[in-house]
């Protein structure tokens, strides 16, 4: 059985002394480690972090009964370790989701509140210099730190990986749909255009060559897959060109397929008992996935927005078959992983989440969170807390698509596959593939649901609970008022404002780490 390393030991048992009802942890903690002492270990544990990109709720077998795909390596991640069933994102959408699960902040406070998107001249966003994020707390600790895959937290020189504490890096910048699609390693572009039915596959590559290079040293890898972000795409062995409706399907059982490869080789290594996985997505699904009963989907702020699957497996340390029903946060995994290997936390600055092994060895602890918060754009706008979800703002409607169904096509599809800059096949899911359900109350201001028995938020009890709403209200309020003055992303859009109006991108050519270099195509449309 794995031993946790002494620091980590008198951290845990300091903490979890303070309050009776981590008794149920400290008891399972010492049936876990096996010994009724846990003894001093060398080696610090190793850490690799898989977030997947608009992976639905109920596009994991493990998480929901009706999933129509097969899990069958993720659903076995799962019974092996531990499931959180209410985990969620502090945003439904892609940047700031990722810059809050490398600091184990809000977005409000690391800022990118917005995504960086070059096609449309958001080039000026990006995650600042000065904030911490788990790669640097550990480079500090002597730990080997890589990634590879979707960055999106700043294209330009001052904000790429490896000025974040990465010492590898390679992948997509922002994501692999948006102009131009570009395979960078470390600082170079290396490869446009790129084919992006490689893209699982080569991900996982360069994971597993970086932990057989470092598997004498403690490592970090960060893996933000590309998928199941739209374009969707897979590598031949997946490709099943006989059921061209049956696309997602593919992409899911590739990215099933590569966590599998991961924790095969782990066991290989024989590092799986001191090497924590973390399995889990940056928002809910786009058109072809599934919300798993789950009102909304991506960028809508509904629960089917915001709430993801979460695994977490390291024998010998997690149990297995654990499964824990109150939620917790992707703001959570910064102070998780630091606990876990004898990391300070940072103390200059507001981190807010928390230590989630207790939740993560005993189902029955409850969150640590008073309350949890999301976020949309640069407001704040819905509160959780235990089974009590208030929708401050109307969340509006839950599906993506607005007005008539051919313009609402015709904007969805701008960053479609063209066979020539953005290489994927053509038969993407349609946007009346809608991943959630769509019943319930008609939306509005100051709804309350009991998230815990009606997950599709189809009943507003506000009125029943006034009290409930008056606190979820006043710790909203409490926590509103610590939101600074956002500045507003600043453009470098080299069309015409009347092409700018009509939402036209900007089909930009790669090759190089610069955003101007416009095809013939498009150059009637610049400015003068």
């Amino acid at each position: 059985m794995m031993a946790l390393p002494e620091t980590q030991t008198k951290k845990i048992m300091k903490n979890l002394g303070k309050s009776p009802r981590h008794f149920r942890f400290i008891i399972a903690l010492f049936l876990c480690m096996g010994a009724g002492v846990i003894q001093a270990k060398e080696r610090l544990p190793n850490v690799i972090l898989i977030f997947a990109d608009d992976l639905g709720y109920g596009d994991v077998g493990a998480f929901y009964d009706d999933c129509p795909f097969e899990t069958p390596r993720l659903d076995q991640m799962a019974s092996e370790g531990a499931m959180l069933t209410r985990f969620y994102v502090p945003t439904p959408f892609c940047a700031p989701s990722r810059g809050t699960i490398l600091t184990g902040r809000y977005p409000f406070r690391h800022t990118v509140v917005r995504n960086p998107a070059p096609d449309a001249g958001q080039n000026n966003i990006g995650l600042p210099s000065s904030e911490i994020t788990i790669a640097e707390i550990l480079k500090e600790q002597g730990y080997s730190t890589a990634m590879f895959g979707k960055w999106h937290l700043g294209h330009r020189e001052q904000w790429l990986p490896r000025t974040q504490g990465f010492d590898e890096y390679q992948g997509i910048l922002y994501s692999n749909d948006m102009f131009p699609v570009q395979m960078v390693r470390n600082e170079e572009v290396i490869e446009y255009p790129v084919p992006q039915g490689k893209l699982s596959q080569l991900y996982t590559d360069l994971t597993l060559d970086f932990v057989e290079r470092k598997q004498e040293d403690p490592f970090f890898v960060y893996l933000p897959m590309a998928m199941p972000h739209k374009p969707l795409a897979v590598s031949d062995d997946f490709y099943t060109p006989d059921t061209p409706k049956n696309l997602y399907a593919d992409v899911i059982a590739e990215l099933d397929y590569s966590v599998g490869r991961i924790l095969d080789r782990l066991e290989e290594l024989k590092l799986d008992e001191n090497t924590l996985v973390i399995f889990t997505s940056d928002n809910g699904p786009f058109f072809g996935g599934s919300s798993g009963g789950l009102r909304g989907m991506k960028g809508r702020i509904w629960e089917g927005g915001y709430r993801v699957p979460m695994i977490v497996r390291m024998p010998g340390t997690i149990p297995k078959g654990v499964v824990n029903p109150h939620p917790a946060a992707t703001i959570d995994i910064l102070p998780t992983i630091c606990q876990l290997t004898g990391s300070p936390i940072p103390g200059d600055r507001v981190i807010d989440g928390t230590d989630l092994m207790p939740m993560l060895v005993d189902g029955q602890i409850k969150s640590p969170h008073e309350a949890i918060f999301g976020m949309s754009g640069a407001k704040l706008v819905v509160i959780q807390s235990d089974e009590w979800k208030l929708h401050v703002m109307n969340p509006g409607s839950v599906n993506m698509v607005s007005g008539p169904l051919e313009i609402a096509r015709k904007r969805m599809n701008r960053r479609a596959p063209d066979g020539v800059t953005i290489i994927a096949p053509f038969e993407q899911a349609d946007i009346t593939e809608y991943p959630g359900i769509s019943t319930g109350v008609e939306p509005s201001a100051m709804m309350l649901f009991d998230v815990r028995n009606d997950p599709g938020e189809q009943v507003d009890l506000a009125d029943k609970n006034p009290r409930v709403v008056k606190r979820l209200k006043g710790l909203f309020d409490r926590m509103k008022a610590q939101i600074p003055d956002l500045p507003t992303a600043e453009t470098e859009y080299l069309f015409t404002e009347e092409s700018q109006k009509s939402g036209k991108l900007m089909r930009l050519i790669g090759g190089e780490l610069r955003y101007d270099k416009i095809p013939n195509s498009q150059k009637h449309l610049l400015k003068e």
